[in-house]
């Protein structure tokens, strides 16, 4: 009986955990270095928001994975994110670590979240250049 109540058991816990809502954000962002054609790990990204009196408030601060991404900047709760917002990469400790001079310490990248659909901000990167778009 022991057994067939912890199988049970076992069933109803995986059964579950299949039923789980997975976490789903509504900002991202990546760092692909173009001079060495891969990503930009370990880089410190901060995300910052415009408050009324156009000040900005630090809302959180991330390190990019190996793949150069942050997936999770602003939950997706269902409350309204809407506003101006700005990610701030800090590229001068990056090019440091790899010898290498530059010409941005770091780069801001201010942008409106205009509803609740997901946005991407990636940069392209090299020691004296970038670019940005809206990614998906």
């Amino acid at each position: 009986m022991k057994i067939k109540s912890l199988l049970l058991i076992l069933f109803l816990a995986t059964a579950s955990m299949s039923f789980a809502q997975e976490v789903k954000y509504q900002l991202s962002s990546h760092i692909l270095d173009i001079t060495q054609g891969k990503p930009a790990a370990d880089v410190k990204i901060t995300l910052s928001k415009q408050d009324k009196d156009e000040k900005w408030v630090k809302i959180d601060e991330k390190y990019t994975d190996k793949n150069g991404r942050i997936a999770d900047f602003v939950k997706a709760d269902g409350k309204d994110h809407t506003g101006i917002y700005k990610l701030t990469f800090h590229t001068e400790p990056y090019f440091k670590k790899a010898g290498q001079k530059s010409f941005y310490p770091f780069i801001e990248i201010v942008f409106e979240l205009k509803d609740n659909e997901h946005y991407h901000v990636p940069i392209t990167l090299s020691p004296f250049g970038y670019s940005t778009y809206r990614g998906n």
